[in-house]
């Protein structure tokens, strides 16, 4: 049996890098997905690819930075699939900006992306899955919110405090069968990163800091979300899940 076979699964960021890949196995292993993204025409892609391989997902564009946006989606899923069991919330961004050049404009657009979307996608969320007896939510944070990394102050605060609230949802849900994790991937391929891991120093610099020989792929950080997802994780919650090669191992 597929692992998460009758699932409704709602995944941010689902245009591409991980948030597709996600996506892709997700209909793979049974899940009826629901893609959003800014990217409207990539998710159609996305959700054709999907269904030309026999799996159910819709497409909506979304930015989740919106409290509208987040109703408007909810309530479209609901009436399309009657139920939510699933909730990754993956849209992100970063800023190579340093932290004594940041605006105040960066910086409430990195935590508008980054952390108000999770809060929002989870109070839409929360009372679909109480009311549907459980469900599980997935954030994905970065190691950058396990640790401190120079120059990336406003991207670190976000991700830290998408790890701390996640640990909170955990807490305060529990009691509705309602798990919530967060993901920490390290150094991952996908299309955002891709120019600068393709510049040699940079890669090289990569590698040194990852005990295991190779960089990340999107495909290593979406087994691991599947995991969170599936029954097969029902006694997990609240905690962090690096995907880095190791590099929080040192």
């Amino acid at each position: 049996m597929a692992r998460l076979e009758g699932k409704v699964a709602i995944i941010t960021g689902a245009a591409s890098g991980m948030g597709k890949v996600d996506a892709l196995l997700f209909a793979k292993e049974g899940a009826k997905v629901v893609l959003t993204d800014i990217q409207i025409e990539k998710v159609n892609e996305v959700v054709a690819e999907i269904k030309n391989n026999g799996g159910e997902a819709i497409g909506f564009r979304h930015d989740v930075s919106s409290q509208e946006d987040w109703t408007s989606m909810v309530d479209e899923t609901m009436k399309q699939y009657g139920k939510i069991d699933i909730l990754v919330n993956n849209a992100g961004i970063s800023s190579e900006v340093p932290f004594m050049e940041s605006s105040l404009e960066l910086w409430e657009k990195i935590m508008s992306i980054n952390i108000t979307s999770v809060f929002l996608g989870q109070q839409a969320v929360i009372p679909h899955m109480i009311n549907n007896g459980g469900g599980s939510i997935i954030n994905i944070s970065s190691i950058a919110g396990l640790t401190g990394g120079s120059g990336a102050g406003a991207y670190t605060a976000s991700k830290g405090a998408v790890r701390m609230l996640t640990k909170a949802t955990a807490v305060d849900f529990a009691k509705h069968n309602i798990r919530a994790n967060s993901v920490h991937p390290g150094f991952i391929k996908t299309p955002m990163s891709e120019k600068l891991m393709e510049n040699p120093d940079m890669k090289q610099w990569f590698l040194s800091q990852t005990p295991l020989p190779r960089l990340g792929l999107a495909e290593d950080i979406a087994s691991g979300v599947l995991f969170l997802a599936s029954d097969e994780s029902s006694y997990i919650t609240g905690v962090e899940l690096p995907i880095d090669g190791g590099y929080f191992a040192k």
